[in-house]
Order: structure tokens, then C-alpha cells, then sequence
């Protein structure tokens, strides 16, 4: 006989009508609040970006726009160069997505099967370096980036600037790893006996196997190059470079808030709807690399 799942409450209090009715409301107060919390910078962001210049400003403010302006999404386009801003973001964050996903996977395809000698050393480690905050690695990093050791390669203004530091993920091998050590064995072994090597057992079963962890990988990649504010700051200063974010802060100056606003709306649509549309790839890909089978 198979026990009842342990609850906070148990079924039998729920069942009566005052509890049920205290649990409910508990539930809907908790989701509510949760809800306000996380959407209401995004709702005073959109609306913010609707308002006059007089209105963003007005304390206190106000919880919608009075006279809705959207000419100011026009002009925030116009007057910040958005289109070039966003083909140079996604010119950096697709380059530093195509690295790592060729170089993180090998590296998490060695550590798990093909068990490199000293390889339980290295990965502790890179996964030592995860308890390093990252303000600490800017200077390292950006003495590297302007004069690279031994070739003497200044990479400021480049998109290598962004690409390589990137590329150096601890905590995206470690989730690649723990996905492959789930891999069943007997599939590696099968393709060993049909002759196929590391390179072709890699690319025919583990790549096919794990799409959804790469979508993990891809939506955090994505993500981290796209809001990143201080680093493309650093190494991008020109403003034939720059990203979307250091964009709408170095061409802000002179320009009324509710412009900047409809602005940041703008550069925050492509992250949102790249998540809306591969949202189900991020449980699916946590969860499935912790089932062995």
C-alpha cells in the first residue's frame, strides 16, 4: 500500500469548508502579491513609456498614462539609433551563443565521458570560480582583453572583446555535464560496438539526445550577453559598437525620460519574446538531466 503524499496541510483539514476556504484565499493573496511584485516594474515601464515628459515625473505618480503618446516609441527608435544597437546586441550574444555551445559542450563531453585524467580536479576547479564574484575578474579581464598575452592583440572595439570572456562558462559546463552523465551508457557502448568514435558518438547520439539543455544553455547565454551593462562599457567604447544597453545610456543625455523609457521597452522585447517562446526548454532541460535511466 503506496503512503499519501506528506503536505503542510493534511487532506482531512482540507476537506472542511472554513479551511479549504482560509487555504484558498491564502493561496490566491500569495499569487497576487507575487505577481504584482515581479510585473509591476514591467507594467510602469510600458506605461511609462506612454507618458508626457511632466507625467513621468509627477509625484505621486500616476497609474496610467492620461494622454497616451506612442510617437514616443518613434522617437526613442530615432533619436538612439536602436536598429544599429540591437543588430550589434544580437551580433554579440548570437557570436558568444555559437562559441559556446561548440566549446562548452566538448568541454562537458570530456569531463563525463571520456574521463580525462585529473579531470574530477579540473572541474572542481572551474566550478571553484563560481564563488568568485564577477566585479573582481573586470580588472584581470580587461588587462587581458586590451593587450592578449603572447600575441599582443588589443581586442577593444571588437566583438572578440565579448565573445571570448564569454565563452569560459563554469556553471553552463556543469549543467551540460550533469545532463550527459545521465545519458545511459549502454547507448554509448552500443555506438562503440558499431565503430563510431568520441567525434561521431557525440555528434549521432549525446547532441540529438540533449536539445533540451542546449535550449537552456541558449536561452541563459542569450540572456546574460544581452543585459550585461558594465563589461560591454569597458571593452566597447565607440559608439559604432556599443551594445543596445550602453547605447541608451550614452545617447540618453539631453533626451526627456519618457523617451529613454519607451527605449528600454524596445531593447527588452527580444529577450521577453525569446523566452516566451523557449520557456518550456528550461524545465524540461533542468529537470530531465537529474533522471538516470
Amino acid at each position: 500500500m503506496e503512503s499519501a503524499a506528506r503536505t503542510l496541510i493534511s487532506p482531512a483539514r482540507l476537506r472542511r469548508p472554513a479551511a479549504r476556504r482560509a487555504y484558498w484565499t491564502i493561496v490566491v493573496l500569495v499569487v497576487i502579491l507575487f505577481t504584482v511584485v515581479f510585473t509591476g516594474p514591467l507594467y510602469w515601464m510600458v506605461t511609462g513609456a506612454l507618458k508626457s515628459g511632466p507625467e513621468v515625473a509627477q509625484v505621486p505618480p500616476t497609474l496610467y498614462p492620461q494622454h497616451p503618446q506612442p510617437g514616443n516609441y518613434a522617437e526613442a527608435w530615432t533619436a538612439l539609433s536602436l536598429g544599429r544597437l540591437l543588430l550589434n546586441t544580437a551580433w554579440y550574444a548570437f557570436g558568444a551563443l555559437a562559441f559556446q555551445l561548440v566549446l562548452d559542450v566538448a568541454a562537458a563531453y570530456a569531463f563525463s565521458k571520456l574521463r580525462p585524467v585529473f579531470g574530477n580536479a579540473l572541474l572542481g576547479l572551474m566550478l571553484a570560480t563560481l564563488m568568485i564574484p564577477s566585479t573582481v575578474l573586470v580588472i584581470p579581464q580587461y588587462v587581458t582583453v586590451i593587450d592578449l598575452p603572447l600575441v599582443h592583440w588589443n581586442m577593444l572595439d571588437s566583438p572578440w572583446a565579448i565573445w571570448l570572456p564569454a565563452v569560459t562558462n563554469a556553471f553552463n559546463i556543469f549543467l551540460l555535464k550533469r545532463f550527459f552523465d545521465s545519458i545511459p551508457q549502454d547507448l554509448m557502448a552500443a555506438a562503440a560496438i558499431d565503430g563510431a568514435g568520441p567525434l561521431r558518438t557525440l555528434w549521432s547520439i549525446v547532441l540529438p539526445i540533449s536539445r533540451p539543455i542546449l535550449g537552456v544553455i541558449s536561452i541563459f547565454s542569450l540572456t546574460a550577453i544581452w543585459k550585461d551593462f558594465l563589461w560591454p562599457l569597458l571593452v566597447e567604447p565607440s559608439s559604432d559598437t556599443r551594445t543596445v544597453n550602453v547605447g541608451i545610456y550614452a545617447f540618453s543625455q539631453g533626451l526627456t525620460q519618457n523617451v529613454v523609457i519607451a527605449g528600454a521597452v524596445i531593447a527588452a522585447v527580444p529577450t521577453v519574446v525569446f523566452f516566451l517562446i523557449f520557456q518550456k526548454n528550461i524545465m524540461s532541460g533542468l529537470t530531465t538531466g537529474s533522471l538516470k535511466g
